[in-house]
């Protein structure tokens, strides 16, 4: 199993930014995909996730009005729009696959999104 993240880099506060993750080696639609983010020196914190049949869809406080999660079923991949970009949202962002019927759970390498001006 693979996920990939890609769209990370700097963007100025207030700026937007989308990073996607390419799933393979898994059934995309039998798993739930999320978003992590881990800050220098801060924990892992869950940012935001969608359901395997993509109808729930759950957003951190902190993000809310900001960020919006998609797949793409077609492409085996889903999409974290950030909007808004402010210097807390800086951390490296990591992808997920949880699926609640196999017990597994996957994890991408992250990618670094920095806000700054």
């Amino acid at each position: 199993v693979q996920l990939v993240e890609s769209g990370g880099g700097l963007v100025q506060p207030g700026g937007s930014l989308g990073l996607s993750c390419v799933a393979s080696g898994l059934n995309f639609r039998e798993y739930g995909m999320n978003w992590f983010r881990q800050g220098l020196g801060t924990e892992r914190e869950f940012v935001a996730g969608i359901s395997s049949d993509g109808i729930g869809i759950s957003r951190a406080e902190s993000v809310k009005g900001r960020f919006t999660i998609s797949v793409d079923n077609g492409e085996n991949a889903v999409v974290l729009q950030m909007n808004t970009l402010q210097p807390e949202d800086t951390a490296v962002y990591y992808c997920n696959a949880k699926s609640g019927y196999y017990g597994t759970n996957y994890w991408g390498k992250g990618t670094l999104v920095t806000v700054s001006s």
